[in-house]
């Protein structure tokens, strides 16, 4: 339904062109993982490379930990571990391969850990050819449209977006330029042969806030399990975007998990041991004299004690008067 925009041909070229260097000189090729890396302006074709705040580990693997820095980009699969704060900002150089991305990878991406990520761009914060998974970390992406004509403008633009784990993403887009759409979220067929099963945003059990003026998330559609949209209210996934309940694209697209469940014990209508309902009728009320169902259930009653009572007779004696002499 998305036409790949024209920046994404430019670029793509540019990043097989360095990868092919990269072989040309030398490096491995690795039949899975990213083949080639830009970070801050210098090409790296194999791992085991690292620098201030990053380190590439292995051919699929690359860490952050207190990155901040200008633009990176991945030629293949790449895992993304994040530790601490860290930022990548879109290089301004005139002869950077990577010029409109905070981040930009040709592959599949994932993000992970217990870190953050800022990515600013003029056309994208993060730009995913393939999938974007974003699985327990913060991500921040945000696009300001500066210079941008005539394509998408999105705090992440990518084929497919999962966020799961209790992964929270906040994608903002921005721009005033001739012929610009923007939009928080940005699903596209890159044409990388993804089909009809691409552009989807799944979010389970995580947070997703994302803003745009022509539309918070552009997708052809999606799940949320144990999630639920806050914002738009009555929320759904429409044929070409989130829509409101009228049908109408939502500029502002808010998901949450869902209210957790009571914690046990408060609603299961369970009694408290010892209570007056697990006692016999009589015993719950010993004024009570309805008999019970059974004889057992209500046993007979003691007769009382007989109390004796010992009667005292006075016997009046009779004495008879004798007269004084």
């Amino acid at each position: 339904m998305f036409a790949a925009e024209s920046y994404t041909s430019r670029h793509y070229i540019a990043i097989v062109a360095m990868a092919c260097l990269c072989v040309l000189l030398g490096g491995p090729s690795y039949a899975a993982g990213a083949e080639s890396l830009i970070i801050a302006g210098a090409t790296y074709c194999e791992p085991g490379a690292s620098g201030p705040g990053w380190s590439w580990t292995d051919a699929d693997h690359l860490e952050l930990n207190g990155y901040e820095g200008e633009a990176i980009g991945a030629e293949g699969d790449l895992v993304l571990t994040l530790a601490g704060q860290n930022s990548v900002t879109e290089s301004h150089a005139p002869d950077a391969d990577i010029t409109l991305c905070g981040m930009e990878v040709w592959g599949n991406l994932t993000l992970r850990g217990t870190g953050t990520l800022t990515a600013t761009g003029s056309q994208c914060g993060i730009h995913v050819s393939q999938a974007l998974v974003v699985d327990g970390c913060t991500v921040d992406a945000r696009a300001d449209g500066a210079d941008i004509t005539d394509e998408a403008v999105a705090g992440v633009i990518a084929s497919d977006m999962a966020v799961c784990g209790g992964g929270r993403v906040v994608a903002a887009g921005a721009g005033a330029g001739a012929g610009v759409r923007v939009y928080g979220v940005y699903l596209q067929d890159a044409g990388l042969g993804d089909g009809a099963a691409g552009c989807r945003l799944s979010v389970d059990a995580s947070w997703l806030d994302a803003t745009g003026a022509d539309g918070g998330v552009a997708c052809t559609g999606g799940s949320l399990v144990s999630a639920r949209f806050v914002a738009p209210a009555g929320g759904v996934f429409g044929a070409g975007s989130v829509v409101d309940a009228s049908g109408a694209v939502a500029p502002h697209v808010v998901v949450e998990p869902d209210v957790a469940t009571p914690p046990a014990g408060e609603t299961d209508g369970g009694e408290v041991p010892g209570n007056s309902a697990e006692k016999s009728p009589t015993d719950a009320s010993p004024a009570a004299g309805e008999p019970t169902a059974g004889p057992t259930a209500n046993p007979s009653l003691k007769p009382a004690a007989t109390t004796t009572k010992t009667t005292t007779t006075a016997t009046k004696t009779t004495i008879a008067k004798v007269p004084k002499p």
